[in-house]
């Protein structure tokens, strides 16, 4: 209609209204040009990188720099706030960056070697319940060599180190106004990205404006974002439809992506990009619990759960079946819970809790975040209680609460189950696997599996090579397969929807699975 409308005008008063209204020259229409609004659901858990082992990573990802990125495309990490990074020995144990010259952070403060070295030590001291630390267990200690050098010595050979690098947990914080040992706590951000977060409020939106300092990678196509946080799909697509948006990412549910595939009247003007996905959905089980704990009952269930069915009904093709902890598309991916346990057969679940001597159905809570992962979680769970309390062998209660309150609820151990999501922090099977394992995991549910901490993770990280490690993580899964501590049930795909004017979604998801703001821009009218 803008479109038409100017070139209607153009013809008239071609002189008066390239000044007037039409042209992109004008206040209003620059404004709207340069500044995007994108819809989600995934709001951040916390604004500090060192507390950050989640979906915060998508903000932060747009305001801080690492040393070193995943650019949308890239297989391997590349430099960001470095010049150049390399291992400089044989055995992957030494790590060491040279930084631009010259990088500052927003509020104007050197961006040195020392910035680097403050933001990951404070890492390791604060230590926050479930964040980034559990990421670091390969560091020894971090040293400088003037302003533009940081060296990493590692404790054992790591050549996912550089992956770890470039997640956004590891970006390089001004020590002004990040305090050492603790979090900071006055709702501020500031760092050296693409992006300076000019406000925040909580519950209800981020305002980002360019960042006139920054040095990187990105080429940013806008000037401004503002991110809104929502807490049901149907709204969020109603503020795309009604132009209040202009593209969602994260929290669409199946219907609806099925509305927009069959191009439905009232989805006119409106478009769908589709990338292959590597998040993953799955179960924990609490170990601590009175039956939860008990592996009769883990086995039999992970002999019941119908992935087809949970997929069809509720996500409509929108994702598949997952057999394995490791998904599709990664190497190192089996179908480790198929060959194991096979279709639903609830004669075989009820023999393995008669063998334990279970012969009463087994009463359960599943927890899950009411609005973490979008509307159909809630679904996905009435259909799991629905699939378990058909056999007889269970009564399954399931209870959501928001993120905030469920992650507390989680970490206090009062679910005896649990579904949580993982989005990677780097696409490399290593990732699907580390951070569920060891005593101080991203679950805050301590997993000891001294074979795959001790024995498989430290080969596989000797080797450079990531596409020769498919040995160790078979043997990794099958060891998750026996335990059945967590229990993949599907892999989704990645969508973002927005109007026809908006350009870049097909760029803006990078590796990590993170929206790069910079990529979005409005088509030029004319």
């Amino acid at each position: 209609m803008f479109y038409r409308t100017c070139l209607q005008a153009t013809a008239a008063l071609a002189s008066i209204s390239l000044l007037a209204g039409c042209s992109l020259f004008s206040g209003e229409s620059t404004e709207r040009q340069q500044k995007i609004t994108v819809g989600t659901m995934s709001e951040p858990t916390t604004l500090d990188p060192a507390a950050a082992w989640d979906g915060s990573w998508e903000l932060l990802s747009n305001v801080f720099q690492t040393l070193v990125s995943f650019p949308s495309g890239s297989a391997a990490p590349q430099p960001d706030a470095a010049k150049s990074c390399r291992f400089t020995d044989s055995s992957n144990k030494l790590f060491e960056c040279e930084l631009k010259p010259g990088l500052t952070f927003s509020n104007g403060d050197k961006l040195d070697a020392q910035a680097v070295k403050y933001s990951i030590e404070r890492i390791r001291t604060i230590d926050a319940q479930g964040g980034p630390n559990g990421l670091l267990g390969s560091l020894d200690k971090v040293e400088i060599a003037g302003d533009r050098i940081v060296k990493f010595s590692l404790k054992t050979p790591d050549a996912t180190f550089p992956f770890i690098l470039a997640t956004p947990a590891m970006a390089v914080v001004p020590p002004k106004e990040y305090p050492a040992d603790k979090l900071r706590e006055d709702g501020g951000l500031t760092g050296s990205g693409p992006y300076v977060l000019s406000s925040y409020k909580k519950g209800d939106r981020a305002e980002l404006t360019k960042n006139s300092k920054y040095e990187g990678f990105a080429k940013l196509k806008n000037e401004a974002v503002t991110i809104r946080y929502f807490q049901d799909s149907d709204v969020m697509v109603g503020e795309l439809k009604k132009k209040k948006i202009d593209t969602i990412y994260r929290g669409l549910t199946a219907q609806e992506v099925v509305k927009f595939q069959s191009k439905q009247p009232e989805y006119g003007g409106l478009q769908l990009v589709e990338t292959v996905g590597a998040d993953i959905r799955y179960l924990v089980f609490n170990s601590k619990d009175p039956m939860a704990g008990k592996l009769a009952v883990r086995r039999a269930i992970a002999q019941v759960v119908d992935r087809g069915a949970l997929v069809a009904k509720v996500y409509q093709g929108t994702a598949e079946p997952l057999y394995s902890m490791v998904p599709k598309g990664i190497s190192g991916h089996t179908t480790e819970f198929f060959d194991r346990y096979g279709e639903p057969d609830v004669a075989k679940a009820r023999a393995i809790l008669k063998d334990a001597g279970i012969t009463k159905p087994v009463p359960l809570t599943f927890g899950y975040s009411s609005d973490r992962y979008g509307s159909a979680s809630k679904a996905e769970f009435v259909e799991l209680r629905r699939q378990l309390d058909a056999t007889g062998l269970f009564k399954i209660t399931v209870e959501g609460k928001p993120e905030k309150d469920f992650r507390k609820a989680y970490q206090a151990g009062e679910y005896p189950v649990f579904g949580r999501g993982w989005f990677p922090d780097f696409p490399d099977p290593d990732n699907f696997v580390a951070p569920f394992v060891g005593k101080n995991n991203a679950l805050s549910m301590p997993y000891e599996s001294p074979e795959i901490t001790d024995q498989l993770l430290p080969a596989s990280r000797r080797e450079s090579d990531r596409g020769a490690v498919t040995k160790q993580f078979e043997r990794a899964q099958e060891i998750l397969g026996d335990d059945v501590r967590l229990l993949p049930l599907w892999q989704g795909k990645m969508y973002v929807a927005s109007s026809e004017e908006i350009g870049g979604g097909e760029l803006a998801i990078n590796p990590q699975t993170f929206m790069q703001m910079w990529q979005l821009y409005r088509k030029a009218s004319w």
